[in-house]
């Protein structure tokens, strides 16, 4: 498997297969041929591995790990022992038809959790671009999804984005338009539509380390807890504490404002583990037809700190206007 650790121990070595840094530029980056690492200010603040070589049963998919606030504090977790299949923050969807590309055993109606010969792949397949133009860091590649049998199911154009905020934030912007070229018809799902109850999980997911465990998941309007899992909402965001420091970060995922898809329900936890996505197909099976497109945009935004509501609101702010094309506010960011 790929260490993620590696990307940046590359980027600090000077030694990667292609790397660049714009004069003025905040960002710095360096490309292995595997993986991407991002620093801004000098600080590594995240790797994103493309080309994923994990076994079949984790469902090998690109991923974002590690992940660090521009002070350098981990707001990840990769592969943690209760669920393996979980990188980071990780494009992943439980439920597409009969497949599963979430990684792990799949939940059958009825039947709960099965081990099935059904866990696909998103292999990387050309690299389209990548730039710096000193306020944003971008990169875009495309995928094949493949079934364990070996059949493409989806082609998908990926970007994601690396916006500065304020000098305590970042917004890490993602974009995924995926186009159904099976020949059939496709109905994308979770465990919620497969008879599992609030457990709607499938989409943009967010893992966080294991001290961010008992942290405090806070929506819009000041609404706190897990009673947010599967509500409607256009961001969430959860606050946790680091071990050995014991500073506290925020992460804020924000939905594509005006998002043809609607506000999405969110799946969202802070026990046993700290967790959190939008979740699209939560308690509705979406139809994917054949031939057709589903784009899907999001912000997440990475800060140093603890916030409380207004705070989360100001942040989510912050990736709105970045999802709307311009500048991140410095003062939003605070």
């Amino acid at each position: 498997m790929n260490s993620p650790t590696e990307a940046f121990s590359t980027a600090e070595s000077g030694n990667p297969n292609s790397a660049g840094s714009s004069p003025g530029s905040p960002f710095s980056w360096a490309d292995d041929g595997a993986a991407v690492a991002v620093s801004l200010d000098r600080v590594p603040i995240l790797a994103y591995t493309y080309a994923a070589n994990d076994p079949q049963v984790e469902s090998p998919r690109p991923y974002f790990h590690p992940v660090r606030t521009r002070t350098g504090d981990l707001v990840t977790a990769y592969r943690p022992h209760d669920h393996v299949w979980h990188k980071g923050i990780a494009w992943s969807l439980p439920h597409l038809g009969p497949d599963n590309f979430w990684g792990g055993p799949s939940y059958r109606r009825g039947q709960d959790y099965q081990w099935l010969p059904n866990n696909g792949a998103m292999r990387h397949r050309e690299l389209r671009k990548v730039t710096d133009d000193g306020g944003r860091f971008s990169f875009s590649h495309t995928l094949q999804w493949i079934t364990q049998q070996g059949t493409v199911v989806v082609e998908e154009e990926r970007t994601f984005e690396v916006v500065p905020g304020s000098d305590t934030s970042y917004v890490l912007v993602f974009d995924s338009a995926m186009t159904n070229v099976s020949g059939e018809d496709i109905h994308i799902g979770s465990p919620t539509t497969e008879g599992r109850d609030n457990a709607g999980y499938g989409g943009l997911f967010w893992r966080g380390p294991r001290s961010f465990a008992g942290g405090a998941i806070i929506g819009p309007g000041g609404a706190t807890g897990e009673e947010l899992r599967g509500q409607r909402a256009p961001w969430l965001s959860f606050v946790g504490q680091h071990d050995e420091t014991c500073r506290f970060s925020t992460v804020v995922m924000v939905d594509q404002p005006g998002s043809e898809h609607g506000e999405p329900e969110w799946f969202a936890r802070s026990e046993p583990f700290a967790c959190m996505g939008p979740a699209p197909f939560f308690s509705q099976e979406v139809l994917f037809k054949a031939g057709s497109t589903l784009r899907y945009r999001y912000g997440v935004v990475i800060a140093d700190g603890e916030s409380d509501a207004v705070r989360a609101e100001a942040l989510a702010a912050t990736a709105r206007e970045v999802l709307a094309g311009a500048p991140a506010s410095p003062a939003a960011g605070r």
